[in-house]
């Protein structure tokens, strides 16, 4: 009885994933899209945090 629950269970996750997939098909490509790349210091290549410049003071 537990296997025919879980098999059911699957059964609905699938059924729920295609319909999903068939009414928002570009969703995923939204959320798996790479972040853009953070600043770095031309000069040394240290990452920039903040709006201020960096330390070495070339960038």
């Amino acid at each position: 009885m537990l296997v025919k629950i879980i098999i059911v269970f699957l059964g609905v996750m699938a059924l729920i994933g295609m319909i999903g997939k068939a009414l928002f098909p570009d969703a995923f490509r939204r959320v798996t899209s790479r972040p853009a790349k953070p600043p770095r210091c031309k000069g040394c290549g240290r990452y920039l945090i903040g709006k201020g410049g960096c330390d070495c003071g070339k960038a």
